[in-house]
């Protein structure tokens, strides 16, 4: 079932899965005036969508660009350089989405010249400005120990790993994914080492697979010892 309330059962873990629906906004682009001013006005919601909305669809895009900004860029104005700069921007690097939507407009600012007209796109190949909303789910899974995290790592869903890697960072108080957070509950001091490890994985430039998979060796390296 889906849920509003994001609740832990006390000391534990209880896994969530997700999914993160498109919603059309009705506003376009057809050129880099209008996508550097929709930027500047969009909801976070938007700007969310096309960096993270990739990972969790099934897609043909492009795979040299890692976000939806950049794809259109190159696909749609054939500007090659410049979607260079916008697909090397990582999301992780930001506290916010308005901080990322400020470095996105600063990127755009550097290549528009006054006065100089921009070429358009194709009619077919506007840019759609399109928000997230995402869906949490209930699973039958809650973890009571750490200990057991590298086998229901290994098990859970590319959303699930979305939801507690990924989403949370805008959810948590410190910004952070979920079984960090559950670890400084637990002991800070005595899981320092781990968490830096877990903080030192970006799930930006990886597919959600090679991301389970990297944080189930994380684990796995953790509780061998």
């Amino acid at each position: 079932m889906a849920e509003q309330e994001h609740y832990n059962p006390p000391g534990g873990l209880a896994i969530k899965d997700c999914a993160l629906v498109a919603i059309a906004t009705g506003r376009r682009a057809r050129d880099l005036r209008e996508l550097r001013d929709g930027i500047l006005e969009a909801d976070v919601a938007s700007i969310y969508y096309h960096f993270w909305g990739g990972l969790l669809r099934p897609t043909f895009d492009d795979p040299r660009y890692h976000n939806g900004f950049a794809i259109w860029v190159d696909h749609a104005l054939h500007f090659s350089s410049l979607a260079e700069k916008l697909s090397v921007i990582d999301p992780i690097d930001f506290h916010d989405m308005d901080g990322l939507r400020k470095r996105l407009v600063a990127v755009i600012d550097s290549e528009l010249r006054p006065g100089e007209p921009c070429p358009e796109a194709p009619e077919d190949n506007f840019f759609d400005f399109i928000r997230s909303q995402i869906v949490v789910f209930r699973t039958s899974c809650t973890l009571a120990d750490p200990v057991e995290l590298p086998a229901a790592l290994a098990a859970m869903s590319r959303t699930s790993i979305f939801y507690h890697f990924i989403d949370a960072r805008r959810r948590t108080p410190d910004s952070t994914d979920d079984f960090t957070c559950w670890l400084n509950d637990i002991d800070r001091d005595g899981y320092a080492e781990l968490t830096t490890r877990l903080a030192s994985i970006d799930p930006f430039f990886a597919t959600l697979v090679e991301t389970r998979e990297e944080l189930t060796r994380t684990f796995e390296d953790q509780f061998a010892r």
